[in-house]
């Protein structure tokens, strides 16, 4: 398949281009809720904007009330998310949350698919239990307990876990923390007893956190799918949450690189536009080559996932590695190019930084993935 866009495609990134830049923009929402110390991070009325848009359906079934769209449309609202260092749930809620709940019974649909889609539910996942992202390991257990069971353990990391009004949490029923089985997932509701969050605010001021489950007693029809079964389910998660992730990525390298260049544009020195330096264009020409082979990368991990491929897993994971690397570069540049003014609050270009920081470690950062690659590619 082309790597481009097509008609009804561009449309949707024309009518995302405009609305984030419009209502999403670094002054509108990220510097407005991080100078509030906001307890949230994001803003509960841009998500119901988003809700009336129709972008946080985008991968709910239409039989479910949704758009039934793929992932490259959910990656061409998480660009623009990107782009405009947009504060919101879309990631967690429209993509990771939202490819769990397709697993899920009606029940559990009607519970909480509607208010996603009207952007007035916020959803978060609980998978990770350390500093870095190893869903191969998961501890947290889940014990029968009359019909239901009785969740105990920690998940590290769990953004917009205190603002959420569900997590999707990973836990094993059965086998030890490392066997690949034996895994289950539940949709534990935000008034919970005996869950509690430890709340911290991440360098790009977004809102994250420790959640422990002290004997979180959850009736039998909080169960994601099947017990013991909800490994598949966690992989698919993975795999759209990691597009997902890359889609953003994308969208961040973009706007730093834009950013530069603009810069690059008007600021003189020696009596000459610094854009007219060679050695700065050189670079700022290796950096636009960088970006347009993630975006790349993005677009045939999208397709791939779309068409339920079974190189959809290793491209996610070649996404993923590229996108970190991109994007590192692309503010780094950003930064330098910038020079002293680069590295104060007054310019945009520093967030930009912060927001590849945070982004590049979620769901594995580049070393993860680029170890993914060589095992799934048989080394």
């Amino acid at each position: 398949m082309p790597l481009y866009h097509d008609d009804d495609q561009a449309m949707l990134a024309d009518s995302a281009r405009q609305f984030m830049a419009e209502e999403g923009s670094i002054k509108k929402q990220l510097r407005h809720w991080r100078d509030r110390d906001c307890k949230d991070g994001f803003g509960h009325a841009l998500w119901e904007q988003f809700g009336e848009m129709g972008f946080t359906g985008i991968l709910v079934d239409e039989d479910d009330g949704g758009l039934g769209m793929g992932h490259v449309e959910a990656g061409i609202v998480l660009e623009e998310i990107g782009r405009n260092l947009t504060p919101s749930p879309f990631l967690t809620s429209s993509v990771l949350a939202a490819t769990a709940l397709k697993h899920g019974g009606d029940d559990i649909k009607g519970r909480y698919l509607p208010g996603l889609i009207e952007g007035k539910s916020v959803f978060s996942v609980a998978i990770d239990e350390g500093p870095k992202h190893r869903p191969e390991t998961i501890r947290t257990r889940a014990e029968k307990s009359g019909n239901g069971f009785r969740l105990t353990g920690q998940k590290d990391f769990v953004l917009h876990g205190a603002s959420s009004d569900m997590l999707v949490v990973a836990a094993r029923t059965s086998g030890s923390d490392d066997e690949p089985e034996g895994i289950t997932l539940f949709a534990v509701p935000k008034d919970a007893a005996n869950m509690s969050h430890d709340a911290v605010r991440l360098v790009d001021s977004s809102m994250a956190t420790h959640t422990k489950f002290d004997g979180v007693e959850l009736d039998g029809d909080a169960v994601i799918g099947e017990v013991d079964g909800g490994r598949e389910i966690l992989n698919a998660m993975l795999k759209a949450g990691r597009v997902g992730a890359a889609a953003e990525g994308v969208g961040v390298a973009g706007g730093a690189m834009d950013m530069t260049v603009d810069y690059l544009k008007q600021r003189k020195q020696f009596g000459k536009l610094i854009g007219e330096f060679q050695a700065l264009q050189h670079r700022a020409a290796h950096l636009y080559s960088e970006v347009e082979i993630a975006r790349a990368v993005v677009v045939k991990a999208q397709q791939l996932l779309d068409g339920d491929s079974e190189k959809a897993d290793l491209m996610s994971s070649v996404a993923k590695a590229k996108v970190s690397q991109a994007a590192g570069l692309a503010v780094r540049e950003g930064v330098q190019m910038h020079g002293g003014i680069g590295m104060t609050d007054e310019y945009d270009i520093g967030l930009y930084m912060k927001r590849d920081r945070a982004l590049s470690e979620y769901l594995g950062d580049a070393y993860y993935h680029a170890g993914r690659v060589a095992e799934l590619s048989g080394y």
